[in-house]
């Protein structure tokens, strides 16, 4: 055991060569056995949050109210985007390399002969450091799926599913009713189970019902209405009147926030929140990279859709944005997504395609997507079309071409946005 890491740098440069494949391990057995080890256990509220697309903003929202509130509060969300430490939060404050490196050795002590993937490895450890961080209460953050994640081995007061779409399909089924399934595997008997999809799957509502938990849907337990103004939520036995929106922007995040309302909801009598904490931690949060608009000009949205569900709700908000003379899109995905779905979704507003090849080995290649551009979108007259080696190329030259009176869009997979806010950070210093 002398010989392990002493940086996280090297933790991580570890935990990747041990696990190079690609292939994701599928099963809680090892990663249940090593929590038993670590004897992990949480002695605050636990609030899970899975789903297709949303999950980001409403754990992200869930923080920012219940700090607000005064609350110790402890996240784990993931990916990042710049550095590791993004995923795990403690009051807001990113955790920091020592602590981390702690929960790693923990992890390493315990798991003896059991091997973990990258993923659980890591969960597993970040879920120990929060454990330990004296928390009133941890957000947890369901990675693909739910019922197979390895956030599922802890039990969660409080789980929410935000929408359900097709993602994943080699692991989680290639049908709405299927992928519901998967979802729904975070709810606990006798556990509030909340799902902000407007049109849940039935197989999500026949699991809770079946496992008997107690199911808040939207629009039969809990609902919202509003004005341009401002807005109302109004659940089993609360109702919070005159809600300013939330500051992440696009339609969809009104779903989202009434998810974490009615989370607060069933919630009220252990983590009580007051009228004026929610409106202020409302309009205050913060999510990098969910149609994240940076100040200046041109305008640049970066945003991390990587599905039709996601790039359809993308292009809605683009279509609100008023006038811009040419859109430019930087854009990088991932073989497995239904890219053709995505490009579909979003040609309405591209003008300028700046694709990228991204550094994974999972990614599409530039010209893969170039080649799927003209078959998916209508005949454009001005469009162009180029191919670059990585996110920054692509991104340095939508900059160079693009005026004071367009746009530039950087959307698809996380590393797409995370290339260009590298390069972007790189070319700051």
């Amino acid at each position: 055991m002398s010989n392990l890491p002493t940086t996280l740098p090297a933790w991580l440069a570890l935990l990747e060569s041990r696990h190079a494949e690609t292939v994701i391990n599928m099963g809680l057995d090892r990663v249940l056995a090593v929590k038993e080890r670590l004897q992990l256990g949480f002695s605050c509220p636990v609030i899970m949050v899975a789903g297709t697309n949303g999950k980001g903003s409403t754990c992200a929202m869930l923080e920012s109210v219940l700090m607000r509130a005064g609350y110790k509060v402890g996240l784990y969300i993931k990916p990042h985007f710049l550095d590791f430490n993004e995923r795990a939060r403690i009051n807001g404050e990113l955790a920091s390399d020592e602590v981390l490196v702690s929960a790693f050795n923990a992890v390493e002590a315990a798991r003896g002969a059991t091997t973990l993937t990258y993923f659980e490895f890591t969960t597993l450890a970040i879920m120990k450091l929060l454990s330990a961080a004296g928390m009133d209460v941890v957000i947890l953050e369901v990675g693909l799926g739910g019922r197979l994640d390895a956030v599922n081995i802890v039990d969660a007061d409080v789980s929410i599913v935000t929408s359900v779409d097709i993602d994943h399909t080699d692991y989680l089924g290639d049908t709405r009713e299927k992928i519901g399934f998967e979802k729904a595997g975070i709810f606990r008997a006798g556990k509030t189970a909340i799902c902000s999809d407007p049109v849940p799957p039935q197989s999500l509502i026949d699991h809770a019902e079946a496992i008997g938990a107690d199911l808040w849907l939207m629009g039969r337990d809990y609902n919202y209405s509003g004005d341009k103004q401002q807005w109302n939520y109004g659940g089993r036995n609360q109702r919070r009147n005159s809600l300013a929106y939330p500051s992440l922007r696009g339609a969809n995040q009104i779903l989202n926030a009434c998810a974490v309302l009615a989370a607060l909801e069933a919630l009220k009598l252990v983590l009580p929140v007051g009228a004026q904490e929610v409106r202020t931690g409302l309009v205050t949060v913060e999510l990098p990279g969910r149609f994240q608009v940076l100040p200046g000009r041109p305008t640049i949205i970066l945003d991390v859709a990587h599905n039709p569900h996601a790039a359809a709700a993308l292009n809605q908000n683009l279509g609100n944005m008023g006038f811009h003379r040419y859109t430019y899109a930087v854009f990088g995905a991932m073989q497995d997504k239904d890219i053709d779905g995505v490009i579909a979704a979003m040609s309405e507003h591209i003008d300028h395609w700046c694709l990228a090849t991204l550094p994974s080995p999972r990614s599409a290649s530039a010209s893969e997507l170039a080649a799927k551009v003209p078959l998916v979108q209508p005949e454009r007259d001005e469009r162009t079309i180029h191919v670059f080696d990585d996110p920054g190329a692509a991104y340095a030259n939508a900059v160079g071409r693009a005026g004071e009176d367009d746009r530039i869009v950087v959307f698809g997979s996380f590393l797409t946005v995370a290339g260009v806010m590298a390069a972007r950070k790189s070319s700051l210093h």
